[in-house]
């Protein structure tokens, strides 16, 4: 079970990666524009930006939460006297995927309300 949790928790990690770099690509991008028309018009695509990457790193941290509940859920309801144990080995792999997402989340409204 924590082979199949951790490699989980593996493929979940990637999608925040990718969110936040999706979130902060057209603000940097926005920045080598010179004018003030095509900056104002920038900006919107990056506050576009930043809100897709948020809903990307929500959803995925939703998926992976979800997953390991599941499957924590259904241990437990197939060997029950191991409930502690398992609880125990899934409590690890959520607290590290929830503080990943909160992670990115800052990094993201951080961005935003820097720019």
């Amino acid at each position: 079970m924590r082979a199949r949790a951790l490699r989980r928790l593996v493929m979940t990690l990637p999608l925040a990666v990718a969110a936040v770099s999706f979130a902060t690509s057209p603000i940097l991008f926005a920045q080598a524009a010179a004018e003030p028309a095509a900056q104002a018009g920038s900006m919107s695509i990056a506050f576009f930006g930043a809100a897709v990457g948020l809903g990307m790193i929500v959803i995925g941290a939703g998926l992976g939460i979800g997953r390991f509940a599941a499957a924590a859920a259904e241990g437990i309801a197939r060997q029950p006297s191991a409930a502690s144990q398992i609880t125990g080995a899934v409590n690890l792999p959520l607290f590290l995927l929830e503080g990943v997402a909160i992670i990115a989340e800052v990094g993201v409204l951080l961005i935003v309300l820097t720019k």
